[in-house]
């Protein structure tokens, strides 16, 4: 009677350290994987607070070159050739600047991307060059010609940038993962 009672101690024994085993294994697997959940979505959060710099530092040289090019209008309402070259002058001036800005900011888009946000940012930045190029190109000239290709381009500058706030947006956006 002793070997079977002692034979039901190890049994019990053996069944409680196989149950803790199991037990601290499933323990385990749960701790690393809710280790690798919290550091994979620190890490997303930290990849979406940079590109959130990035997209606004870009935003505010856009801003900056807009502010110059806006001035197009005072231009308009001269009363003379030699005030709206002198206009035009002061533009050309304040242009580049806010392009090296724009350039600048342009490649920290492209460091944190994604791609299709960094060539948006990019044409953003070739046509604000294209815009400062015809607006250099205004200075002393009286046809409608350069200004309709400088007003045309401007539309086109816009028209990327407005691609590049969606494209930033959607980069920006949550997503919830399937399965």
């Amino acid at each position: 009677m002793a070997n079977s009672g002692l034979w039901v101690g190890v049994l019990t024994a053996l069944t409680a350290l196989g149950a803790s085993y199991v037990t601290s294994r499933a323990t385990l697997r749960a701790a690393l994987a809710q280790a690798r959940t919290t550091a994979r979505a620190q890490a997303l959060r930290e990849q979406s607070d940079r590109r959130r710099s990035a997209y606004r530092e870009m935003m505010t040289c856009v801003h900056a070159f807009n502010a110059v090019t806006w001035q197009i209008d005072d231009v308009d309402a001269a009363p003379d050739r030699a005030a709206r070259d002198r206009l035009l002058m002061q533009m050309y001036e304040r242009i580049g600047p806010a392009i090296g800005d724009m350039n600048r900011a342009m490649h920290e888009v492209r460091l944190d991307g994604p791609a299709e946000v960094s060539d948006a940012a990019d044409r953003v930045r070739d046509l604000a060059r294209r815009v400062q190029a015809l607006l250099k190109a205004l200075i002393g000239d009286d046809g409608p010609e350069r200004r309709e290709a400088y007003d045309a381009a401007y539309r086109d500058f816009r028209e990327s940038y407005v691609t590049f706030i969606g494209l930033a947006r959607g980069a920006l956006e949550v997503k919830e993962e399937n399965g």
